[in-house]
C-alpha cells in the first residue's frame, strides 16, 4: 500500500493516519546531525581490522537491485574466511550451489552496485561494504576459493567503494546472538 498520488486524498488501508516523512531536511531535523567519527570512519581500502573481521567471518548479506529499483537481499556464508581478498580494494565471493534462482546474479547484470553486511555469529562486529560488482566464470584466484574439492563456476567481484564497521545496536537490541532470546527458533 503507498500514499496516494494526490497528498490530499484521504488514504485508507494500513497507512490510513500515517504521516509520511516529507524531506531530508525534515529526516535531519528528526535525527539530528551524526557525530563525525560515524562520518570520518568510512573508507576505501581494506585496513588490517577490516582484513580480521573477513577472515572470522562466515556469512554476509548482500544486497542488489535491478535496473528498476526492485531490490533483493540474500545471504551468503561458507567457512569462516570464505570472502577472497584480491587486493585492498577489491574482494571476490564464490558462488557456491543453492537454489539456482540467481536473483542477485541477474540483478547485477542490470545494475553492478552491491552492498555487503559481514556478521561473526557470536560477536558484535559488523562490516559494511558497498561497491560495484561483476560476475566472472573465471580466473586465478578460483582455486584459491576451491571447497572441499568443488572449484566455484562463477564469483561475484567486488570493487570497493566504502567499507566501514556498522554500530553494533541493532545487533545489542534484537539479542541475535542470545540464546534466551530464540524462542521458537527451533524447527
Amino acid at each position: 500500500m503507498s500514499y496516494a498520488a494526490d497528498p490530499a486524498a484521504p488514504v485508507i488501508g494500513p497507512l490510513a493516519g500515517a504521516v509520511p516523512l516529507g524531506s531530508a531536511e525534515e529526516l535531519r531535523e528528526l535525527l539530528g546531525t551524526p557525530h563525525p567519527i560515524v562520518i570520518d570512519k568510512v573508507h576505501d581500502r581494506l585496513t588490517d581490522d577490516d582484513l580480521d573481521l573477513l577472515a572470522r567471518s562466515p556469512l554476509c548479506t548482500m544486497a542488489t537491485s535491478d535496473a528498476a529499483g526492485n531490490c533483493d537481499a540474500t545471504p551468503r556464508g561458507d567457512a569462516p574466511g570464505f570472502t577472497h581478498v584480491l587486493d585492498p580494494g577489491t574482494i571476490a565471493l564464490p558462488d557456491r550451489p543453492g537454489n539456482r534462482r540467481a536473483d542477485s546474479f541477474h540483478n547485477i547484470l542490470a545494475n553492478p552496485r552491491v552492498g555487503l553486511l559481514y556478521l561473526i555469529p557470536g560477536a558484535m562486529d559488523v562490516l559494511r561494504i558497498n561497491g560495484r560488482a561483476h560476475i566472472v566464470t573465471d580466473a586465478p584466484f578460483f582455486d584459491a576459493m576451491t571447497l572441499k574439492g568443488q572449484r566455484p563456476k562463477l564469483a561475484l567481484v567486488v570493487e570497493i567503494d566504502e567499507i566501514f564497521r556498522h554500530c553494533p545496536a541493532s545487533l545489542k537490541r534484537s539479542g541475535v546472538w542470545a540464546p534466551e532470546t530464540w524462542a521458537g527458533a527451533a524447527g
